[in-house]
C-alpha cells in the first residue's frame, strides 16, 4: 500500500550522552574556585555560619518557652533578651546566606566568561566549513545556555547539595547526643 510504513521497526538512532560525572564536573571547575581563594573561603565560612545560626533557633525558641513558665521566678529581661537573640539569630542566618552570594557571585561570574572566551577561542579556530555547515544562531544559545548551566552547578554543588546533607548530619548528630540514636536515625 502506498504512503504506509512497512511493518519492519527502524532502527532507533542511538543518543549520544553528553553528561559529564560529578567528579569530572568538579575536577573542571575547581582551577576557576581556586582562582578565588579567599572569596571561595569567605563564602563557605557564610555558609557554615548561616548554618549553625539556624541550628541554634530551635534551642533559642526552648529557652524562650522556657522563660515564659509561670513556676520560674524571672525577670520580664530574660525573655524579653531571648526573644533578641532569636531575632538576632535569623537575621544572621538571612545576613550571612546574602553575604555568602554576593562573595561567591565574582567567582561564578569569572568561571563563566573564563569558559565562554575558551569555547568562543575554539570556535575561531574551526575550519571555515564548519561555520557554513552549521547554524550559528544555535552555537552561540549553546554556549549561552552551557555558560548558565555552569553557574547553576556550581551555585548547587556549594550551596544546596553540600550544606544540606551537612545539616542533617549535624541534626542527626545532635538528637542522638540530646535524645537517643534512634531519633538520629528517624531523622
Amino acid at each position: 500500500m502506498r504512503g504506509m510504513r512497512s511493518a519492519a521497526k527502524q532502527p532507533e538512532p542511538q543518543k549520544r550522552s553528553y553528561a559529564m560525572p560529578l567528579s569530572q564536573s568538579v575536577k573542571t571547575l575547581w582551577p576557576y574556585l581556586m582562582q578565588f581563594k579567599v572569596r571561595v573561603l569567605l563564602a563557605l565560612l557564610c555558609l557554615i555560619g548561616a548554618k549553625a545560626a539556624t541550628l541554634l533557633v530551635p534551642f533559642a525558641l526552648k529557652e524562650i518557652v522556657d522563660s515564659l513558665d509561670s513556676g520560674r521566678q524571672a525577670l520580664l529581661v530574660l525573655p524579653v533578651a531571648l526573644i533578641l537573640l532569636y531575632g538576632s539569630l535569623r537575621f544572621l542566618t538571612v545576613f550571612l546566606g546574602e553575604l555568602r552570594d554576593a562573595l561567591f557571585g565574582r567567582v561564578t561570574e569569572h568561571a563563566m566568561r573564563q569558559l565562554g572566551l575558551k569555547v568562543f577561542q575554539h570556535l575561531h579556530q574551526l575550519e571555515l566549513s564548519f561555520h557554513l555547515d552549521r547554524q550559528t544562531g544555535g552555537i552561540s544559545r549553546d554556549i549561552e545556555r552551557g555558560t548558565n548551566g555552569l553557574s547553576f552547578l556550581m551555585r548547587f554543588l556549594m550551596f544546596n547539595i553540600v550544606p544540606t546533607l551537612l545539616e542533617i548530619l549535624a541534626v542527626a548528630v545532635i538528637f542522638s547526643v540530646l535524645f537517643s540514636p534512634v531519633y538520629a536515625l528517624i531523622t
